[in-house]
């Protein structure tokens, strides 16, 4: 039995935890927002038993001792699971269903998460408690890159090794090995947030079953024509070795001569400049001066294009230019695509390197010739002086050359957009690339004609058909070792005249692509030699499946036909184009349903600066950090056992943000305050302060709740039903009223998905009405029985509201209060909140706004004039308000005033 502050036993164990005053800033002060001993009650509970509350009521409040057991018991009796819905006596036969956004494999959930979870569990715990059926699907992502980019770094890290140092079996079983370690973790943090997801439906996306789901898709798409095979140029990072989509690059904009770091170079370099260089015009005197940014391109020029109303360059059309360092001949060919404003008004073309020279070489048959390689160094086509060398290495090696060659015609600042891989931090070379790409057109049109897709806020639904609109086809090949390889064959046909023509099939296996072949081309099985392609798919191509994908599809599995279409998807705003967007079109394109009817996008969490949260910047904050507390020490050791580059670690090291670390907050205050915050509008910026009001607020709570016990008494008799409760008099009246016009705000604004004015609602109920007002007058509320039913159900119901918020302490609260309600119910995850119209008294609300004024002024000038218990001075305010040796006079009081006057 817990004993409070007795002597510690084997039963019940509490230890003092102290906050040292440091100095002294306004943010350390809110930090340090105590220097009273703060106790910390731990209680053992077997793992998956009920917690036992029926021992004495601690007399403060701890998260610690508050968020412990609960979630382990709620696992254990099903509660998350939607065959709990059978069991409930509330029951209405409606679905409710989403998945979790699944986080990537690749360390810890941080705050973003956190708000995504939080947001989700209170859609989540609400809908049960309303007695839906819920299906709330846990899962994590593979993802591809990030994940063979943190083992890599890991490998070279701890053994000196590359990822070319192992087979690619080896180098699996690593990621395997690093994916079994990390993806638990995930999975722990989920539950130390309170989620109440069904653990028994976890999915992963390279489990068997989801794979066979990528397969099956794949083929399908590409049986139907949508999925092709073709040589185009591609986002290309050099430090990943591989294609990124268009999405997965960052434009960096750049108003002049700019250094910048990049991956694989010592010293930073130069961008946002502009070289001119001529070119000789073959069998005459003159030359053509090209302007670029990037000179090492021009050892693959193979034209030179000017406007063909361009009057500087009427005479050259069709003429020919000689490349000084390849001795190859350059037409000068006339096309409108040219800008004769940019620049001198001719440009070099360079097929294989840039987008725009791309659809010259279509248009005029031109060659393409690639210059720099997967790996971005200069191939041998440039030549053994520039042969290996890094690309941004020869770019200064070809200017120097070309002032020796007297060629080079000047510098200056140039304005420029940088194409940047958010994945690695590379500048994106285009590349002329063989890749598999899904033809988006079609499916993009039919996502924007259907109107049964509600996007909130509906703001971003202009944004959704612009993007669409203008959609280009999806790079869906990757050069990676992890994800999914793609199930399609190279084939090899036996007395093939032309061995570099591509003959390609695709299967759910090698042996069904063999027997495909085979049909194909008219020859037997036997004959046929097949080479997997080496590529994986984009984990966008298979995040993209996940609604459907993790009910068990293409199988018609019971939870597909039950729980397909999702109810909702809820995610960050981020996420609109990168999954939203492919997740509609090929959940339509296979299923022939979209996936959800409705998308509530959440804004991004940053710091308190306002600053997106970086690894780079230190300020990613993880969020058992908040709800555990941890020291500065602690959060500069975590930077240091990380994968961060060393330039990037000595950044983070020194963050200012959290000097003394951050204190102990609990789940239920960073819920509460992410919560708070207005999801649908402009990003989110938290700071740690704003969570420990959040805290308090749980001690509010806690001694609320105190003090209710105390009024009920020792006598364990059931009050009387919420129906059965008539309120007598004004004050009763009021609070009831309150009451009742908190749950209908609250209703409202749950429909609208408007969480932070449910927030707002229950915490101004609960402070300013209950606490602040009706609490208050003790004896009227210790004197009758009514008063305690009222108090009863007041604090009953508001626990029920601020459940899907605060989970663990409306748990404790409520678990310790239920004994001496009108009936009992197991847990507050499977109960339904309701309150009875005949509490609504609007007059008596109305009126009480005049009391509740008289007060507030009441106390503000206590406070301005620093009165205490003790009598007040004779010249103080308050005092020359009051008859000598009497009470304040209340004889020119409204009669309503006279009524509650005592209050202050």
């Amino acid at each position: 039995m817990l004993c409070g502050l007795a002597r510690p036993s084997s039963a019940a164990l509490w230890r003092k935890v102290w906050l040292c005053e440091t100095d002294q800033t306004a943010e350390d002060k809110a930090v340090k927002w105590s220097e009273k001993q703060k106790i910390v009650y731990t209680t053992p509970t077997p793992a998956g038993t009920k917690k036992d509350t029926s021992s004495l009521f601690p007399s403060s409040y701890s998260p610690e001792y508050v968020e412990s057991s609960w979630y382990q018991w709620w696992e254990k009796e099903g509660f998350f699971r939607p065959e709990q819905h059978e069991r409930l006596s509330h029951s209405v036969d409606q679905t409710f269903s989403l998945c979790i956004p699944p986080p990537n494999v690749t360390g810890t959930l941080h705050l973003g998460h956190a708000l995504t979870v939080a947001v989700e569990d209170v859609l989540v715990r609400r809908r049960r408690m309303q007695g839906y059926r819920v299906l709330w699907l846990p899962g994590c992502d593979h993802a591809g890159i990030a994940t063979q980019t943190v083992v890599e770094r890991r490998l070279l890290k701890e053994g000196g090794k590359h990822r070319q140092d192992f087979t690619r079996q080896e180098f699996l079983r690593e990621v395997w090995k690093w994916k079994n370690e990390k993806g638990e973790e995930i999975y722990q943090q989920l539950r130390a947030l309170g989620a109440s997801l069904d653990w028994s439906r976890a999915c992963f996306t390279m489990d068997p079953g989801f794979s066979r789901a990528v397969t099956e898709a794949f083929v399908r798409l590409c049986d139907s024509g949508l999925i092709y095979r073709s040589e185009a140029l591609v986002n290309w990072s050099c430090a990943l070795e591989s294609a990124i989509s268009d999405i997965e690059v960052d434009s960096k904009e750049l108003s002049g001569q700019t250094m910048l770091s990049v991956p694989g170079y010592e010293n930073k370099v130069e961008f946002g400049t502009m070289l001119t260089f001529a070119y000789p015009i073959e069998g005459h005197d003159g030359e053509v001066a090209v302007s670029t940014t990037r000179p090492e391109t021009m050892l693959g020029d193979v034209a030179v294009a000017v406007h063909p109303d361009d009057p500087r360059y009427q005479a050259v059309h069709g003429k020919q230019c000689r490349h000084p360092f390849t001795d190859r001949l350059l037409p000068i060919i006339a096309d409108s695509m040219v800008d004769m404003e940019l620049g001198t008004g001719a440009v070099k073309v360079t097929p294989a390197h840039d987008h725009t020279d791309f659809l010259l070489s279509q248009r005029h048959s031109l060659p393409r010739l690639t210059v720099i390689g997967g790996d971005g160094t200069m191939t041998p086509s440039c030549g053994q002086w520039l042969q290996g060398v890094k690309r941004f290495d020869a770019r200064q090696l070809v200017v120097d050359a070309l002032v020796e060659k007297k060629l080079f015609r000047g510098k200056k600042d140039h304005a420029m957009t940088l194409p940047v891989c958010s994945r690695s931090g590379d500048i994106i070379e285009p590349l002329l690339k063989k890749q598999w790409f899904l033809r988006c057109d079609e499916m993009a049109k039919k996502a924007i004609q259907d109107r049964q897709l509600e996007i909130i806020p509906h703001y971003y639904t202009k944004t959704w058909k612009n993007w669409l609109s203008n959609i280009s086809d999806w790079c869906i090949s990757r050069q990676l070792w992890w994800g999914h390889q793609i199930p399609a064959y190279r084939v090899e046909l036996p007395n093939s005249a032309d061995k570099q023509e591509e003959h390609w099939v695709w299967g759910q296996s090698e042996d069904e692509a063999r027997q495909r072949a085979a049909v194909r081309y008219g020859v037997k099985p036997e004959d046929i030699t097949l080479t997997q392609d080496p590529d994986v798919l984009d984990t966008w191509f298979s995040s993209g499946l996940f609604p459907f994908a993790m009910l068990g599809w293409p199988e018609q599995t019971t939870d597909l036909q039950r729980f397909y279409p999702n109810s909702i998807l809820e995610t960050g705003s981020d996420l609109i184009f990168f999954w939203v967007a492919r997740m509609v079109m090929l959940g339509t394109e296979l299923t022939g349903q979209l996936p959800f009817k409705q998308v509530l996008l959440h804004s991004l969490v940053r710091d308190k600066h306002g600053r997106k949260m970086s690894k780079s910047l230190g300020n990613v904050i993880d969020p058992l950090d908040v709800i555990h507390g941890v020291s500065l020490e602690r959060l500069q050791e975590k930077v240091k056992e990380g994968n961060l580059d060393p330039r990037e670690q000595l950044v983070a090291m020194e963050a200012k943000d959290f000097p003394t670390g951050i204190p102990q907050c609990g789940t239920d205050a960073l819920r509460f305050a992410l919560c708070s915050h207005k999801m649908q509008g402009e990003d989110i910026s938290l700071s740690i302060s704003q969570v420990l009001s959040c805290r308090h607020f749980c001690n509010k709570m806690w001694q609320a709740l105190r003090f209710t016990l105390g009024v009920l008494g020792a006598n364990t008799t059931p009050v009387a039903t919420l129906e059965e409760v008539q309120p007598r008099n004004h004050m009763e009246r009021w609070i009831c009223s309150r009451l009742y016009s908190t749950v209908v705000q609250c209703e409202q604004a749950f429909e609208a998905y408007e969480l932070h004015t449910v927030t707002s609602a229950l915490y101004s109920f609960w402070v300013h009405s209950l606490c602040d007002v009706y609490m208050v007058r003790k004896p009227s509320v210790r004197a009758r029985q009514v008063a305690s039913s009222v108090l009863y159900h007041c604090v009953s119901m508001s626990l029920a509201l601020l459940s899907p918020f605060m989970p663990f302490i409306t748990e404790e609260l409520w678990q310790r209060l239920q004994p001496r309600g009108p009936g009992l119910m197991r847990s507050f995850s499977v109960t339904s909140p309701s309150c009875q119209a005949h509490w609504h008294f609007p007059e008596e609300e109305r009126d009480f706004l005049l009391v509740q004024e008289v007060i507030r002024v009441a106390r503000s000038l206590r406070s301005q004039c620093r009165m205490t218990k003790e009598k007040p001075a004779s010249n103080s305010p308050i005092r020359r308000l009051s008859h000598p040796g009497h009470g304040p006079d209340t004889t020119t009081l409204d009669p309503k005033v006279q009524l509650f006057v005592g209050l202050t």
